[in-house]
């Protein structure tokens, strides 16, 4: 047979505020542990859910900040692309002024013949200037995303230069027979080539400045609502450690109060002895 055990008024308010500081305890050092007040929805619904939402855009965004950060390595690899066949551009043009200095068919068909190497390693560069997949160089083309749901974008366009003929230059005629014709004709496509690359290095250079911007933006937006969501849930550490010891103190007074009660009761129990 089973009997209830029956306390005091004062045993069962000890007891209850003995167990009500022991959770108050808990929480305390769950805030500690964790370095947040709130850490589920049954803490705070209102802020937990405001800071799930800002988390959500974080990482939304730092998605999209990785995005711009390969579309800037796309038009980088171009940059560099456009560099190096500016240089052979430069060493093609040395050349062929050089041969333009001289009459000998020898020696102009020497300089004709490296003319030609240099020509054919700007095609070859610009098949070489591609990233990930898109090359700027060959006509390639990508959107780059800024916001979460991709409504906010730029598409950057490449243009052609792995023929020749797309950028103004062609091989070398007969340098040796045709006089100073055709290296003539060769430097005036030098000149134009210079004049078409100059163009497409400014354009995208001016999308690059407006990914970059964009990188920028998205990365303090980033901090911001890490920010914002701190705010919202993180806890003050001194102010919990200045709890915790509180609740240290009330919950050694509680067992001491419900030690005393309890020796009140023994003390009524004697009188019937």
């Amino acid at each position: 047979m089973a009997y209830d055990i029956s306390l005091t008024q004062g045993m069962r308010a000890n007891l209850i505020s003995l167990q009500l500081t022991s959770k108050l305890v808990s929480v305390a050092q769950a805030r500690l542990s964790t370095g947040k007040r709130v850490n589920t929805a049954i803490d705070d619904p209102v802020n937990y859910f405001a800071a799930q939402d800002h988390l959500t855009r974080t990482a939304d965004l730092a998605s999209r900040k990785v995005g711009m950060g390969e579309a800037i390595n796309i038009v980088a690899a171009a940059d560099k692309g456009i560099t190096a066949i500016n240089a052979l551009i430069e060493q093609a043009k040395a050349i062929a002024t050089s041969a333009l200095a001289i009459k000998d068919s020898d020696s102009r068909q020497f300089y004709e013949t490296q003319f030609n190497a240099v020509m054919s390693q700007i095609t070859d560069v610009a098949k070489d200037s591609g990233y990930k997949g898109t090359n700027l160089l060959d006509a390639g083309s990508f959107d780059v995303k800024f916001n979460e749901d991709g409504s906010s974008k730029l598409t950057v366009s490449g243009f052609g230069a792995t023929t020749l003929s797309e950028i103004g230059l062609r091989f070398a005629m007969n340098w040796q027979f045709f006089d100073d014709i055709s290296i003539n004709d060769d430097l005036s496509g030098i000149g134009t080539a210079c004049e078409i690359l100059r163009t497409k290095a400014k354009t995208l250079a001016s999308n690059m400045n407006v990914i970059t911007t964009r990188q920028d933006f998205t990365k303090n937006m980033i901090d911001t609502l890490k920010t914002g969501a701190d705010d919202l849930t993180l806890a003050d550490m001194n102010e919990e450690s200045a709890n915790l010891l509180m609740l240290g103190i009330r919950h050694s007074l509680g067992r001491v109060s419900l030690s005393i009660a309890s020796k009140a009761a023994q003390s009524v129990l004697r009188l019937f002895e």
